[in-house]
């Protein structure tokens, strides 16, 4: 048994490994060829574009993990079925739940795997990706910190508490420098909401100035202002939850939740990060069944096929159900949890009724 699980351990993992070659490559092109539009506006020129592309690579890495894997054991599978390996097997004494035993084993490295790059890896890449990206072409600095989001817009430093879905600003902060940045101003406004072309009405604003030693304080109810920021220029800035770290999506929850701030979408995250590597798992497992169907039923590439329409559908289902778990208020642990379960329970029966043939 022991050369038989080196064997498949050898194989199988052969197998991932260049399926993730073939899909690393894929969508690199494809942000390769995103990215080319872009090319020259700003400062954003090509070595900008290809360390973008670079950085990008261990997010896609983090999500197609349970995918690749899926298709790799399929593969690695239908293969040593097609070469009757696979029977010899069997012959030999190797039932479902050993096999299932030793594909858990192998799983387990690249489910570490998965959990390292989404925690460590993924995360400060693709901040610094979208920072790099952003910077080059619009020249603004910014990074989004617990007390919001900080943009740096020629004389001015703006932090902005929390965005809306409908890109209204709440708790907008403006620090207004003269030429030799000494702090002229300050305007603290309660809400923003964009007009167009790069204009914001501020309201309920409280504006601070500084001129020759004297401060002077005024209430404003409503004011026009003119900022590099806009919806389009928000959504690369904010890191979306989905792309956060399981450490940070837990520390900005309990920041939420002393705030009295809706979490829901937060907690829904957390949860699938720290799910998500169980996924490999159960991907893994759910392969098991296809080698007991017959190669004249489809062959390798009919196997690979349904690997490829599993791993999408497990991808559609779990952003279905974080979709009716923010909707119906469900459980975040449970919206997070069931895609996950349900295909369990699929390579469960799978397995039951393989055996039972």
């Amino acid at each position: 048994m022991k050369v038989i699980r080196r064997y498949l351990t050898t194989e199988i993992t052969a197998s991932i490994l260049l399926v993730f070659g073939a899909l690393l490559m894929l969508f690199a092109f494809l942000d390769l060829i995103h990215e080319l539009g872009e090319l020259g506006k700003g400062s954003y020129r090509l070595m900008h574009i290809v360390a973008f592309v670079l950085l990008s690579l261990p997010g896609h890495i983090y999500e197609l993990f349970p995918i690749a894997t899926l298709i790799g054991t399929l593969f690695a599978l239908a293969q040593l079925v097609a070469s009757s390996e696979y029977t010899v097997m069997r012959v030999s004494g190797v039932s479902v739940p050993r096999m299932a035993f030793t594909l858990v084993r192998v799983g387990l490295l690249f489910a570490l795997l998965t959990f390292v790059i989404g925690e460590f890896v993924a995360p400060p890449a693709e901040r610094f990706a979208q920072q790099l990206r952003v910077k080059a072409i619009t020249g603004v600095i910014a990074q989004e910190f617990r007390s919001g989001l900080w943009v740096k817009d020629e004389r001015y430093f703006v932090n902005v508490t929390q965005v809306l879905p409908d890109a209204v600003l709440l708790g907008v902060r403006i620090f207004e420098f003269d030429k030799d940045m000494r702090l002229r101003q300050i305007s603290l406004a309660e809400r923003g909401e964009y007009i167009s072309n790069n204009q914001w009405r501020l309201r309920n604003i409280v504006q601070t100035n500084f001129d020759d030693g004297k401060m002077q304080v005024s209430r404003i109810a409503e004011s026009e202002w003119h900022s590099v920021i806009d919806p389009t220029l928000l959504n690369v800035l904010l890191v979306v939850p989905e792309h956060m770290s399981a450490w940070n999506l837990y520390s900005y929850v309990q920041h939420l939740r002393e705030n009295n701030q809706q979490a829901s979408r937060h907690e829904i995250a957390f949860w699938n990060k720290m799910l998500y590597p169980l996924a490999v798992l159960v991907m893994m497992v759910l392969a098991l069944p296809f080698a007991y169907s017959q190669q004249r039923a489809g062959g390798v590439g009919a196997k690979v096929f349904a690997g490829i329409m599993l791993g999408i559908g497990y991808v559609t289902l779990g952003r279905l159900f974080t979709y009716l778990g923010l909707l119906r208020e469900w459980s975040p642990f449970w919206s997070a949890a069931l895609p996950t379960v349900i295909f369990l329970l699929l390579a469960t029966a799978m397995m039951w009724w393989a055996e039972r043939r």
